[in-house]
This record gives C-alpha cells, structure tokens and sequence, in this order.
C-alpha cells in the first residue's frame, strides 16, 4: 500500500512541481532538493538506528510523511513554493530512513534463514505497486486533480504505520546466528582485506556497485519517456505500461526462481556482479528500436536480472550482525541517492544532443564495467591465501546444519 502511494505521488508531485514553480527548472530544483534530502537521510541513518527503535523509525517516517501529504492535499490549489520544498524534504528523508530500517530489520522479523524469501516478497511487493502506481496516475489526478492524488498517498502512509503499531514486529533482535568471521573462525587466521569504513573489500565493492547501478538506472528511466513518445506518439502511455508490466513480471519471476534455489543461502558478490551485468545488457537492449514482442520479452529479462540483484544485494547486507545492518543500508542508501541524482542530470543533459540508445548505452556500459571489476575482485580475493572461509560472505551455501552465513 505504502508503495502504491510512493509510485502514484511520483508522477503526481512532478507535474504538480511543475505546476507551482512554472518551469522545467523549478521540476528539476524539486527532485534534487528531495535527492538531497534522502542523501543526509541515509548518512544519518545508523547513527538514528542507535538511538531507537527499527519500529519506532519506521512508523515515525509513516507518519512524517502522511502529514506531508496531508498538508499537499489541503493546500493544493494555492501552494506556496516554500511548503511543496518542506513536503518534499520529509518525503525524501522519510523514504530513505524507511527503507533502512525495513531492511535492516527483516533478518529480526523472519530470522536469518528466511529473509532471501522475505527480501523476495518485497520485491515482488514493489514491482506490483510500481505498475499500479504508475497506471492509476492519470485517472486519479484527472478524476480528483492532485488533491486527491496526495490524499490517497497520505493514506498508503497511515495504513503502512497502522499496521506496524498493530503487528508490532521484531525489528532490533540479535542475531545470534550471524556472528563475524573473525569470531568464528578463531585468532591466529590474517584477516581479510578491508576497505573504506573498516568494511571487508568485496562488501564495499558491491555498496559502490550498487552506487554505480543507480548512476547507470537514472538513464533509462529518463530516456524512457523519449523513446515512448518517438515510438508511439500517439499511445506513449501504452508504450510505457507495456515495458513496466513486463519489468514487474521478471521481478516476480526472479523471487520465484530465488525461492527455490536459495532455500535460505546467503548469495554474494559474484552472484550480485553477473545480474547487475545482465540487467544493464538487456537495458540497453530495450532501447535498440525492437519490436513489441521484442521490447516485452528483453524487459521481462531486465525486471528478472533487476529483481535477482535486489534480492541477492539486501540478503548479503542482511548478513551483516545487528549492530552493523542500519549502518551498511545506510551507506547504500547514500550511495544509491548520489548515484541515481547525479546520473539523473548528466542523462537529461546527454539526451538533449545524443540519441537515447547511446546515453543508455553510455551509462549501463559503466555498470558493466564496475561488474566485472567486482568480478575480478572476487576472483583475486577467492585466490588470496590470506583469506578465511567465507570472509568475504561470497558464497552460494551456508554452513551445513547450521542455517549460519559464512560471515559478515
């Protein structure tokens, strides 16, 4: 429900900036200011999460952003400027400290074995409300103007924060299960190499990968609207819902897939590298002027290879001890908000002088090329005589009998 009404207000919030700041620049200046906002968000995140409650975060940015709504809603046929920028603040941060405490949370709800399948389900959850979102945009905004659209928005939020107070899930447990791999395997081993932020090398390779496949994201999502309105100027809307209904289908098919292979193993980098490789492959594909079956089939491959790295990402962090998942959600939330708004300008900029094929291409090829640094890493680090079992966590098994990932 929470995402339905994030995919319905996307759409909604940027006609409706349009419409308040009365040019392109304005649109622009309100997307970058809701960026930024979720960036200090996901900086700020772990040292939040130290302070409260998983469950506490989660229904306070429910609420944050249910009144912000609530205050559009009310407010929309004469909006000042200066209270569309204070909305889209609180959305922006409420969004990302969401998000991390969800993630971080879900090895506490479901245990440890069992958050490949809930990682799976959310998925599946979003890519529903994506297409919902993104279809029922139009009619609700031309049925009930924007008022409405925020209006329901608000509500996705109070139902989301309703049914927390009233399931009152786990969400800061221990996990004694998953301790790091230099307390499980004993004194006297050399440790892994680490990277930045004291984090072992291939965890904070697949954080910067995640970063780059933000960057290389924001192009087709920018370029998409073009090629629609090039493609079908007559149905563009049709054009869209058919590429992001198929995108939904891959995604769920993915966590169906995942269920069934994983049986609760932690999935590392190299899994994670070859799906982001593949989805940026069959990304750029979608761009290179094919038929409808075509165009269908390549994006139902892009939501699949988009829904397998999700579920493979989230599920390694989540690996991570309790104490350290708000502070690894948090940096890949700030990663992924730079990545997606720088990418977000230097696409829009690009397609005013180059053809969306190419920018596509330009910017995927980028996150092709961070994959198989990984790739080369992972294989590097597999080699190293210095390394544990496990260190890394890149691995497709846990330990037999015990349900324990091979660390953190």
């Amino acid at each position: 429900m929470s995402g339905y009404g994030n995919y319905l207000n996307l759409i909604a919030l940027s006609l409706f900036s349009y419409q308040v700041t009365g040019s392109a620049f304005g649109v622009g200046a309100v997307m970058a200011l809701r960026l930024f906002s979720g960036f200090l968000a996901g900086l700020g995140s772990a040292a939040l999460a130290a302070r409260t409650t998983r469950l506490r975060i989660m229904v306070g940015a429910d609420i944050s952003q249910g009144l912000a709504m609530t205050v559009l809603a009310l407010c929309a046929d004469r909006t000042p400027v200066w209270l569309l920028g204070c909305a889209v603040v609180v959305t922006g941060a409420g969004n990302v400290c969401f998000t991390v405490a969800l993630r971080s949370a879900v090895p506490a709800m479901v245990g440890p074995e069992a958050r490949t399948r809930a990682n799976g389900l959310l998925v599946t959850g979003r890519s529903i409300a994506t297409v919902l979102g993104f279809a029922s945009a139009a009619p609700v905004i031309a049925f009930g103007g924007y008022g409405a659209a925020f209006a329901l928005n608000a509500a996705s939020f109070a139902v989301c924060a309703v049914a927390l107070l009233a399931l009152r899930p786990r969400t800061d447990a221990e996990d004694r299960g998953l301790e790091e791999p230099s307390r499980q395997e004993g004194a006297g081993r050399r440790r892994p190499w680490r990277g930045a932020a004291g984090l072992p090398g291939l965890l904070l390779g697949m954080i910067l990968l995640r970063g780059v496949d933000a960057l290389a994201s924001s192009s087709h999502n920018v370029a998409l609207p073009v090629v629609a309105h090039a493609a079908e100027p007559s149905a563009p809307a049709l054009f869209m819902t058919r590429f992001w209904v198929a995108w939904a289908i891959g995604t769920i098919a993915a966590h169906l897939v995942l269920k069934r292979a994983a049986k609760g193993s932690a999935w590392g980098a190299r899994a994670f590298a070859w799906g982001t490789l593949a989805m940026s492959v069959f990304f750029v594909a979608a761009f290179a002027g094919l038929p409808v079956a075509g165009l269908i089939a390549v994006a139902a491959c892009a939501g699949f290879a988009d829904g397998w790295t999700e579920i493979v990402y989230t599920s390694r962090l989540q690996a991570a001890p309790d104490r350290q998942r708000s502070r690894l959600f948090g940096m890949s939330a700030t990663a992924e908000t730079a990545g997606f708004a720088v990418g977000t300008v230097l696409a829009a900029a690009a397609l005013e002088v180059l053809p969306a094929l190419s920018v596509v291409g330009v910017f995927h090829g980028t996150a092709v090329s961070a994959a198989l640094l990984l790739l080369a890493f992972a294989a590097t680090t597999a080699r190293s005589p210095s390394r544990t079992h496990g260190s890394e966590g890149d691995t497709h098994g846990t330990r037999p009998g015990t349900g324990t990932p091979p660390g953190a």
